[in-house]
């Protein structure tokens, strides 16, 4: 077993939880699979809209897959619930396809964690909606979102 560990540490109070889905999201906005599979146990299993798969290598594939179509990408995480181990998040995130058409991503995640703060199970359902690229809300430079940036609530969505 790995000795990595990845604070906050479960059990997950609200401040706890905030600052947990934070680090993911400033992760994924990184889009660097390799940096952001290590925030999931060795064995991770993963549902991810209709794909069902299991361990690091599979995440870096699956990651890296991703973000080759899902141009321009960038995303916001909202804590919705938690409790000892577990966190469910919402997020959106906007991305375009190569042909230059925007998309704003919804979607839902159960996360659990192993006592490492390590992902061990992670649940997520995503629906895709078209939008205009004059509608895009999520206006910072390629990476992690600035401090003060609006979040999901604050922009209404």
């Amino acid at each position: 077993m790995s000795t990595e560990i990845k604070p906050p540490l479960p059990p997950f109070d609200l401040d706890s939880a905030v600052k947990k889905a934070r680090a993911a999201e400033n992760a994924w906005n990184t889009k660097d699979p390799v940096a952001v599979s290590l925030a999931y146990t060795e064995d991770s299993k993963w549902r991810n809209r209709s794909e069902i798969f299991q361990g690091r290598p599979a995440i870096v594939d699956f990651l890296t897959r991703k973000w080759a179509h899902e141009n321009g990408y960038r995303l916001i995480k909202e804590v919705w619930a938690y409790t000892d181990n577990r966190i469910a998040a919402r997020f959106a995130y906007e991305w375009h396809d190569t042909d230059g058409k925007w998309f704003r991503s919804y979607g839902n995640e159960n996360w659990e964690f192993d006592s490492r703060g390590l992902m061990r199970v992670r649940h997520a359902s995503i629906n895709d909606i078209p939008i205009a690229e004059a509608d895009r809300l999520f206006h910072w430079p390629q990476g992690p979102r600035p401090l003060d940036h609006p979040g999901l609530s604050d922009l209404g969505l």
